[in-house]
């Protein structure tokens, strides 16, 4: 191909129609097909980035190798694709216009009237060709965040018309709308639909191919009626059905030739079909898994079904790796205590205790972790999971009465949890973060050298305290091993315990490398040894 062509994915009527997944399908049907794809999110809020945002704002904040706190849509794109993302993947409305006025500052407009157009507009398509440039990708997926007539999203839009202007065919628009079901009436309307593509070509941008999101099967007699009133062939007029799973989509969309269509847009030739056998395997399996386990996810934002998005979808992975289904209990902690323990936590097979920052239901997930220590039930704890299984074992091991980390508690007696010396010089909520991917070197012998099959690790970090080192003799004399180090800043990566079938803490955050095609390794050992675990109980 002579140069990257050009997608972009946009949605009307109502949010969380599922663009991401839309985006990630075409991404894996075009790599299926031999192509190389990036993908990239236009966030419209004005924050920097979604770092500082609370959970039940925005869901996960998704981390990738370059420390860049994005969208969790960019898990969505890893997770189908197994390519990275980095910083130039994630664009919000806040990172545009601060460039903007760093640059107005410094008099790089040589004193013109800075205005969303051309100034704003010339920095969004700046940077969405940017990517594309630094890649040399056959395609570029930009998916605009919101729905077509927010006011925030004006910009983003106008961009997408300007490019369009300037690139011709080497772009293809791909409009997401919703045709609901009245229940009343018993039928499916489309008018939401044409509304929301009218709004579109009224700033200036006619979709090429529609995406029908529906919860019934459309007619030949709908699909001809949208393509008349949208302007589109009725062959780019594309369903896409409710599925069980989020991993059916590619199918689906292979069925409904998403791919084919866009490629003639695009006016790529076709060859031969996409290679998804280990996709359709995979699906297979979580559709037809051998066994069932039980596992408890411990955490304060367990309510939000995006809070802890990558690491239920690498519950998933892990399932499909072991040839089973995990059933997640999710657990409240700020609601866990003595009185209710072993109600909540019973019949478990594995227990595993989730990231976070604040002290709200900091002791449900100590007293969980001291359950699992105590009936030796799988635990893998991940992030602050891991730092609370440092506060468990030194209260209730080592005697540390009122052990704590400094983050809750500054006077504490015993902070087996500090923030690093390099940290505390760092002024800004958002620059003391140890942010991104950072080496660890694993100990011989240990489990987790077992698990990665290496001594020599990378994973990505979101956090600010850390185990402290002062404390790490007399832990590793009552049986919690540090195995799992990264050695230029002498940090504390990784502990596990003796003595038990499996109990494993981590700084980092496995979930962030878990794809379909190459599953975490620790998931899938933390998995496996819950299947042990009950097998032997049952």
């Amino acid at each position: 191909m002579p140069k990257t062509k050009f997608i972009f994915v946009t949605g009307g009527v109502t949010s969380s129609l599922g663009k991401g997944i839309i985006s990630a399908s075409i991404a894996k049907l075009l790599v299926a097909r031999g192509f190389t794809v990036a993908i990239q999110k236009l966030d419209p809020y004005i924050n920097i980035d979604p770092g500082t945002l609370n959970p039940y704002e925005h869901g996960e904040c998704y981390v990738t190798d370059d420390g860049a706190e994005t969208d969790l849509d960019l898990g969505h794109y890893e997770r189908f694709t197994s390519v990275p993302t980095s910083q130039a993947n994630n664009i919000t409305t806040g990172v545009v216009y601060q460039s903007v006025i760093n640059k107005e500052r410094k008099g790089e407009f040589l004193g013109e009237t800075v205005q969303v157009i051309p100034h704003i507009t010339d920095e969004i398509k700046y940077r969405i060709k940017l990517l594309a440039n630094r890649g040399n990708f056959d395609f570029l997926i930009t998916e605009i965040g919101g729905t077509v007539g927010d006011i925030e999203s004006l910009p983003f839009i106008e961009a997408v018309r300007q490019l369009r202007w300037e690139m011709g065919r080497n772009s293809v628009v791909v409009h997401l709308t919703l045709v609901p079901f009245l229940a009343a009436a018993g039928e499916l309307k489309t008018k939401p639909t044409q509304h929301s593509v009218k709004m579109l070509q009224e700033q200036g941008v006619q979709p090429d191919i529609i995406v029908c999101r529906t919860e019934r099967n459309l007619n030949e007699g709908l699909r001809n009626k949208i393509a008349l009133f949208c302007n589109v062939n009725p062959s780019s007029v594309i369903e896409c059905i409710d599925a069980e799973s989020i991993y059916e989509v590619p199918i689906l969309m292979k069925q409904e030739n998403l791919d084919l269509e866009i490629l003639k847009k695009a006016e790529v030739p076709v060859e031969g079909e996409p290679d998804l056998e280990a996709w359709k395997k995979f699906l297979y399996t979580i559709k037809n898994p051998g066994s069932v386990v039980h596992v408890g996810l411990i955490g304060k934002y367990v309510e939000l079904k995006d809070a802890y998005k990558s690491i239920n979808e690498s519950f998933i992975h892990a399932g499909a790796a072991n040839e089973c289904r995990v059933e997640v209990r999710a657990i409240h902690s700020e609601y866990l205590d003595e009185s209710n323990l072993e109600e909540k936590l019973k019949g478990l097979d594995g227990i595993l205790v989730a990231p976070g920052f604040g002290e709200r239901g900091i002791e449900g997930k100590i007293l969980a972790i001291r359950y699992a220590r105590e009936k030796k039930i799988p635990f893998l704890g991940i992030c602050l999971g891991m730092q609370c299984a440092v506060i468990e074992f030194g209260r209730n091991v080592l005697g540390l009465k009122g052990a704590h980390s400094t983050e809750f508690n500054r006077a504490t007696p015993f902070p087996v949890i500090d923030m690093m010396e390099m940290q505390k010089k760092i002024s800004g909520l958002g620059g003391t973060m140890r942010l991104g991917a950072y080496p660890c070197q694993l100990q011989k012998g240990s489990r987790v050298y077992d698990v990665f099959g290496t001594d020599h690790i990378a994973e990505r970090h979101r956090h600010r305290y850390e185990f402290n080192n002062e404390y790490v003799d007399a832990y590793t004399k009552a049986g919690m091993l540090s195995v799992g180090l990264n050695k230029k800043d002498n940090l504390v990566e990784i502990i596990e315990l003796k003595n038990h079938p499996w109990f494993i803490g981590v700084q980092f955050h496995p979930e962030f490398r878990s794809t379909v095609a190459h599953p975490h390794p620790l998931f899938v050992s933390f998995i496996k040894a819950a299947i042990r675990h009950a097998s032997e109980t049952n």
